[in-house]
């Protein structure tokens, strides 16, 4: 019988009616009896370490749930986290690179409606990732309406509907359905050791450009922020025309300060080469961000500032392909 221990973070899956609205209250044991008929085909002990809406879940928090993982590894054959949906997508990540080598489970899931409401898919999505906890594989994943996505490459999409999280450039792993799951590709741990490394700076910046964005913006990041994130249009590249964003850049790279390019297109990921507004800026340092998803690239960075000062370490490990975050070969620019 497998032992797989369940982490209880709070979130809608848990929460019930306040004064204020839905906020999360249920313990990991009261979510447990849901589940009588599913436990009892696999040893469950369950543990609440937070009840805490997603949307107040901070870089903090991942390493909390990394190091309960970490101190349970060996005692345990999966770990399923509930968690709150707004945020998981960063939580997956950031586990994704905290945790590496794994070769057993660690399912992160939740709903759209809390368990306790008569119509709910929280039911379904907690009894598939306890299924998929038990599967002879190791990595972080995300179980989320009957289909498993690897934790790099999971992002919210829908508000309300039962299907909120896609997987963004990458298959997903399988689904599963009555208990069966059915793998469409199975990955498999570039290592057999387990490597626990929870180091994070979360002192990064996530920009959205839009037409009419004013240079001095940079002036006012540059001493609050080691990293900012551009998300940028269609394949990458800033203006260089009126409001020209270039010397800014130049004088934030100058300054050591980690700049990643990334693209506002959730689909098909960047590629600041093609043309010439890319070009300008690759010139300055920046470091590319091939087809991750933006929540991804904020946790692998804050990871790789956590692990060193150095710019050109910086976008050595960004760039270099992890936990199948990316599509492996980036035109590197000298």
């Amino acid at each position: 019988m497998k032992k797989l221990l369940l982490i209880a973070t709070g979130g809608t899956i848990a929460s019930v009616e306040g004064k204020e609205g839905l906020v999360p209250g249920l313990s990991a044991e009261e979510l447990l009896e849901y589940f009588q008929d599913t436990s009892q085909s696999v040893d469950v002990t369950s543990q609440i370490l937070m009840n805490r809406d997603s949307t107040n879940m901070q870089p903090e928090h991942w390493v909390e749930m990394a190091e309960v993982i970490a101190q349970n590894y060996e005692q345990y054959d999966g770990f399923v986290i509930t968690h709150g949906t707004d945020t998981l997508a960063y939580t997956s990540a950031a586990l994704s690179y905290m945790l590496q080598g794994l070769q057993k489970p660690v399912v992160i899931t939740g709903s759209q409606v809390p368990i306790s409401f008569k119509k709910t898919d929280a039911k379904k999505n907690i009894s598939d990732a306890l299924r998929f906890a038990c599967e002879d594989i190791g990595g972080v994943f995300v179980v989320f309406d009957g289909r498993v996505i690897i934790g790099t490459r999971a992002v919210k999409m829908r508000t309300k509907s039962y299907d909120a999280f896609e997987s963004i450039n990458h298959p997903y792993v399988a689904y599963v359905d009555a208990k069966e799951v059915r793998y469409q590709w199975k990955p498999t741990s570039s290592s057999n050791e387990f490597l626990v490394n929870t180091s994070l700076c979360p002192d990064v910046f996530l920009m959205k450009l839009y037409p009419g964005m004013k240079p001095e913006i940079f002036d006012c990041l540059k001493d609050l922020y080691k990293g900012i994130i551009i998300e940028s249009f269609g394949n990458g590249g800033l203006p260089f025309e009126g409001r020209n964003l270039l010397a800014k850049i130049q004088e934030l790279t100058e300054a050591g300060i980690a700049v990643v390019i990334t693209t506002q297109c959730l689909e098909e990921g960047e590629d600041l080469l093609l043309y010439e507004v890319g070009r300008k800026v690759a010139q300055h340092r920046v470091i590319l961000s091939g087809d991750m998803n933006t929540e991804a690239i904020v946790a692998k960075l804050m990871w790789a500032l956590g692990q060193t000062n150095c710019i050109e370490e910086i976008k050595e490990i960004v760039e270099t392909p992890l936990a199948g975050d990316s599509t492996a070969g980036f035109e590197k620019e000298d």
